[in-house]
């Protein structure tokens, strides 16, 4: 067990833990504002509505609600205790009245349920440990839950090899090369493209779009 006053710092990825169970608990607060700063620099404004896949403990959602008005953040994660934790723990349950978040612990990933449009949706950390099927069908669901000016910010495990399991990998991660991931978002109607935006854990981002979102000259191509 982790001590009181440590943030779970002290445990393995996947502990049953708020912070550790989304990923290096060590890395919460990093890896939360590379979200924050990534999605900002997209042009994501107090005003737009986004859409947070696998949400988990709110630990990039603890900088957005705050900064969204009200009504304007969502998030799926299909691990409700994720969620509560993350409330009780950096947010405070008074920001719920204020601010008005709205949450789905539906496992499929369906935005759908929502009945709303999303100027930005991002996907941190899911696809690297969903199979093919599950990224299909996600995509599929937040292409229609997509703007026409709208974007996508998800990232992956960048690879050799195509995972070809059929079942959600967690916590270790699973990877995909750069084609089959265009291959993918392609089978939804959208385009993608990689981006050398940091990421901490060596995961890899692509912006996925419709057509009306610009990405071109605003962030260059990964090699």
């Amino acid at each position: 067990m982790s001590s009181t006053n440590d943030f779970g710092r002290s445990l393995p990825i996947g502990a049953h833990h708020y912070r550790a169970y989304v990923g290096p608990p060590e890395k919460f607060d990093l890896v939360a504002a590379m979200q924050f700063n990534l999605m900002t620099y997209l042009g994501l404004r107090e005003f737009h509505y986004l859409l947070d896949v696998g949400c988990g403990s709110l630990r990039a959602g603890r900088l957005f609600i705050p900064y969204l008005l009200p009504q304007r953040y969502y998030g799926i994660e299909p691990e409700a205790w994720l969620i509560e934790e993350g409330i009780q723990n950096e947010l405070g349950r008074e920001i719920l009245q204020i601010k008005q978040p709205v949450f789905s612990h539906d496992s499929d990933f369906d935005c759908l349920r929502f009945n709303q449009k999303f100027d930005f949706v991002l996907a941190q950390s899911v696809f690297s440990h969903a199979s093919q099927l599950q990224i299909r069908e996600c995509l599929a669901k937040v292409e229609k839950c997509l703007q026409p000016t709208g974007v996508v910010a998800a990232t992956f495990v960048k690879g050799t090899v195509n995972y070809q399991g059929e079942h959600w990998v967690y916590p270790d991660c699973v990877s995909y090369t750069i084609g089959q991931m265009k291959r993918l978002v392609g089978a939804a109607g959208l385009t993608a493209e990689s981006i050398a935006w940091p990421h901490p854990n060596g995961q890899t981002w692509l912006l996925i779009k419709r057509g009306g979102y610009k990405i071109d000259g605003l962030l260059p191509p990964r090699r």
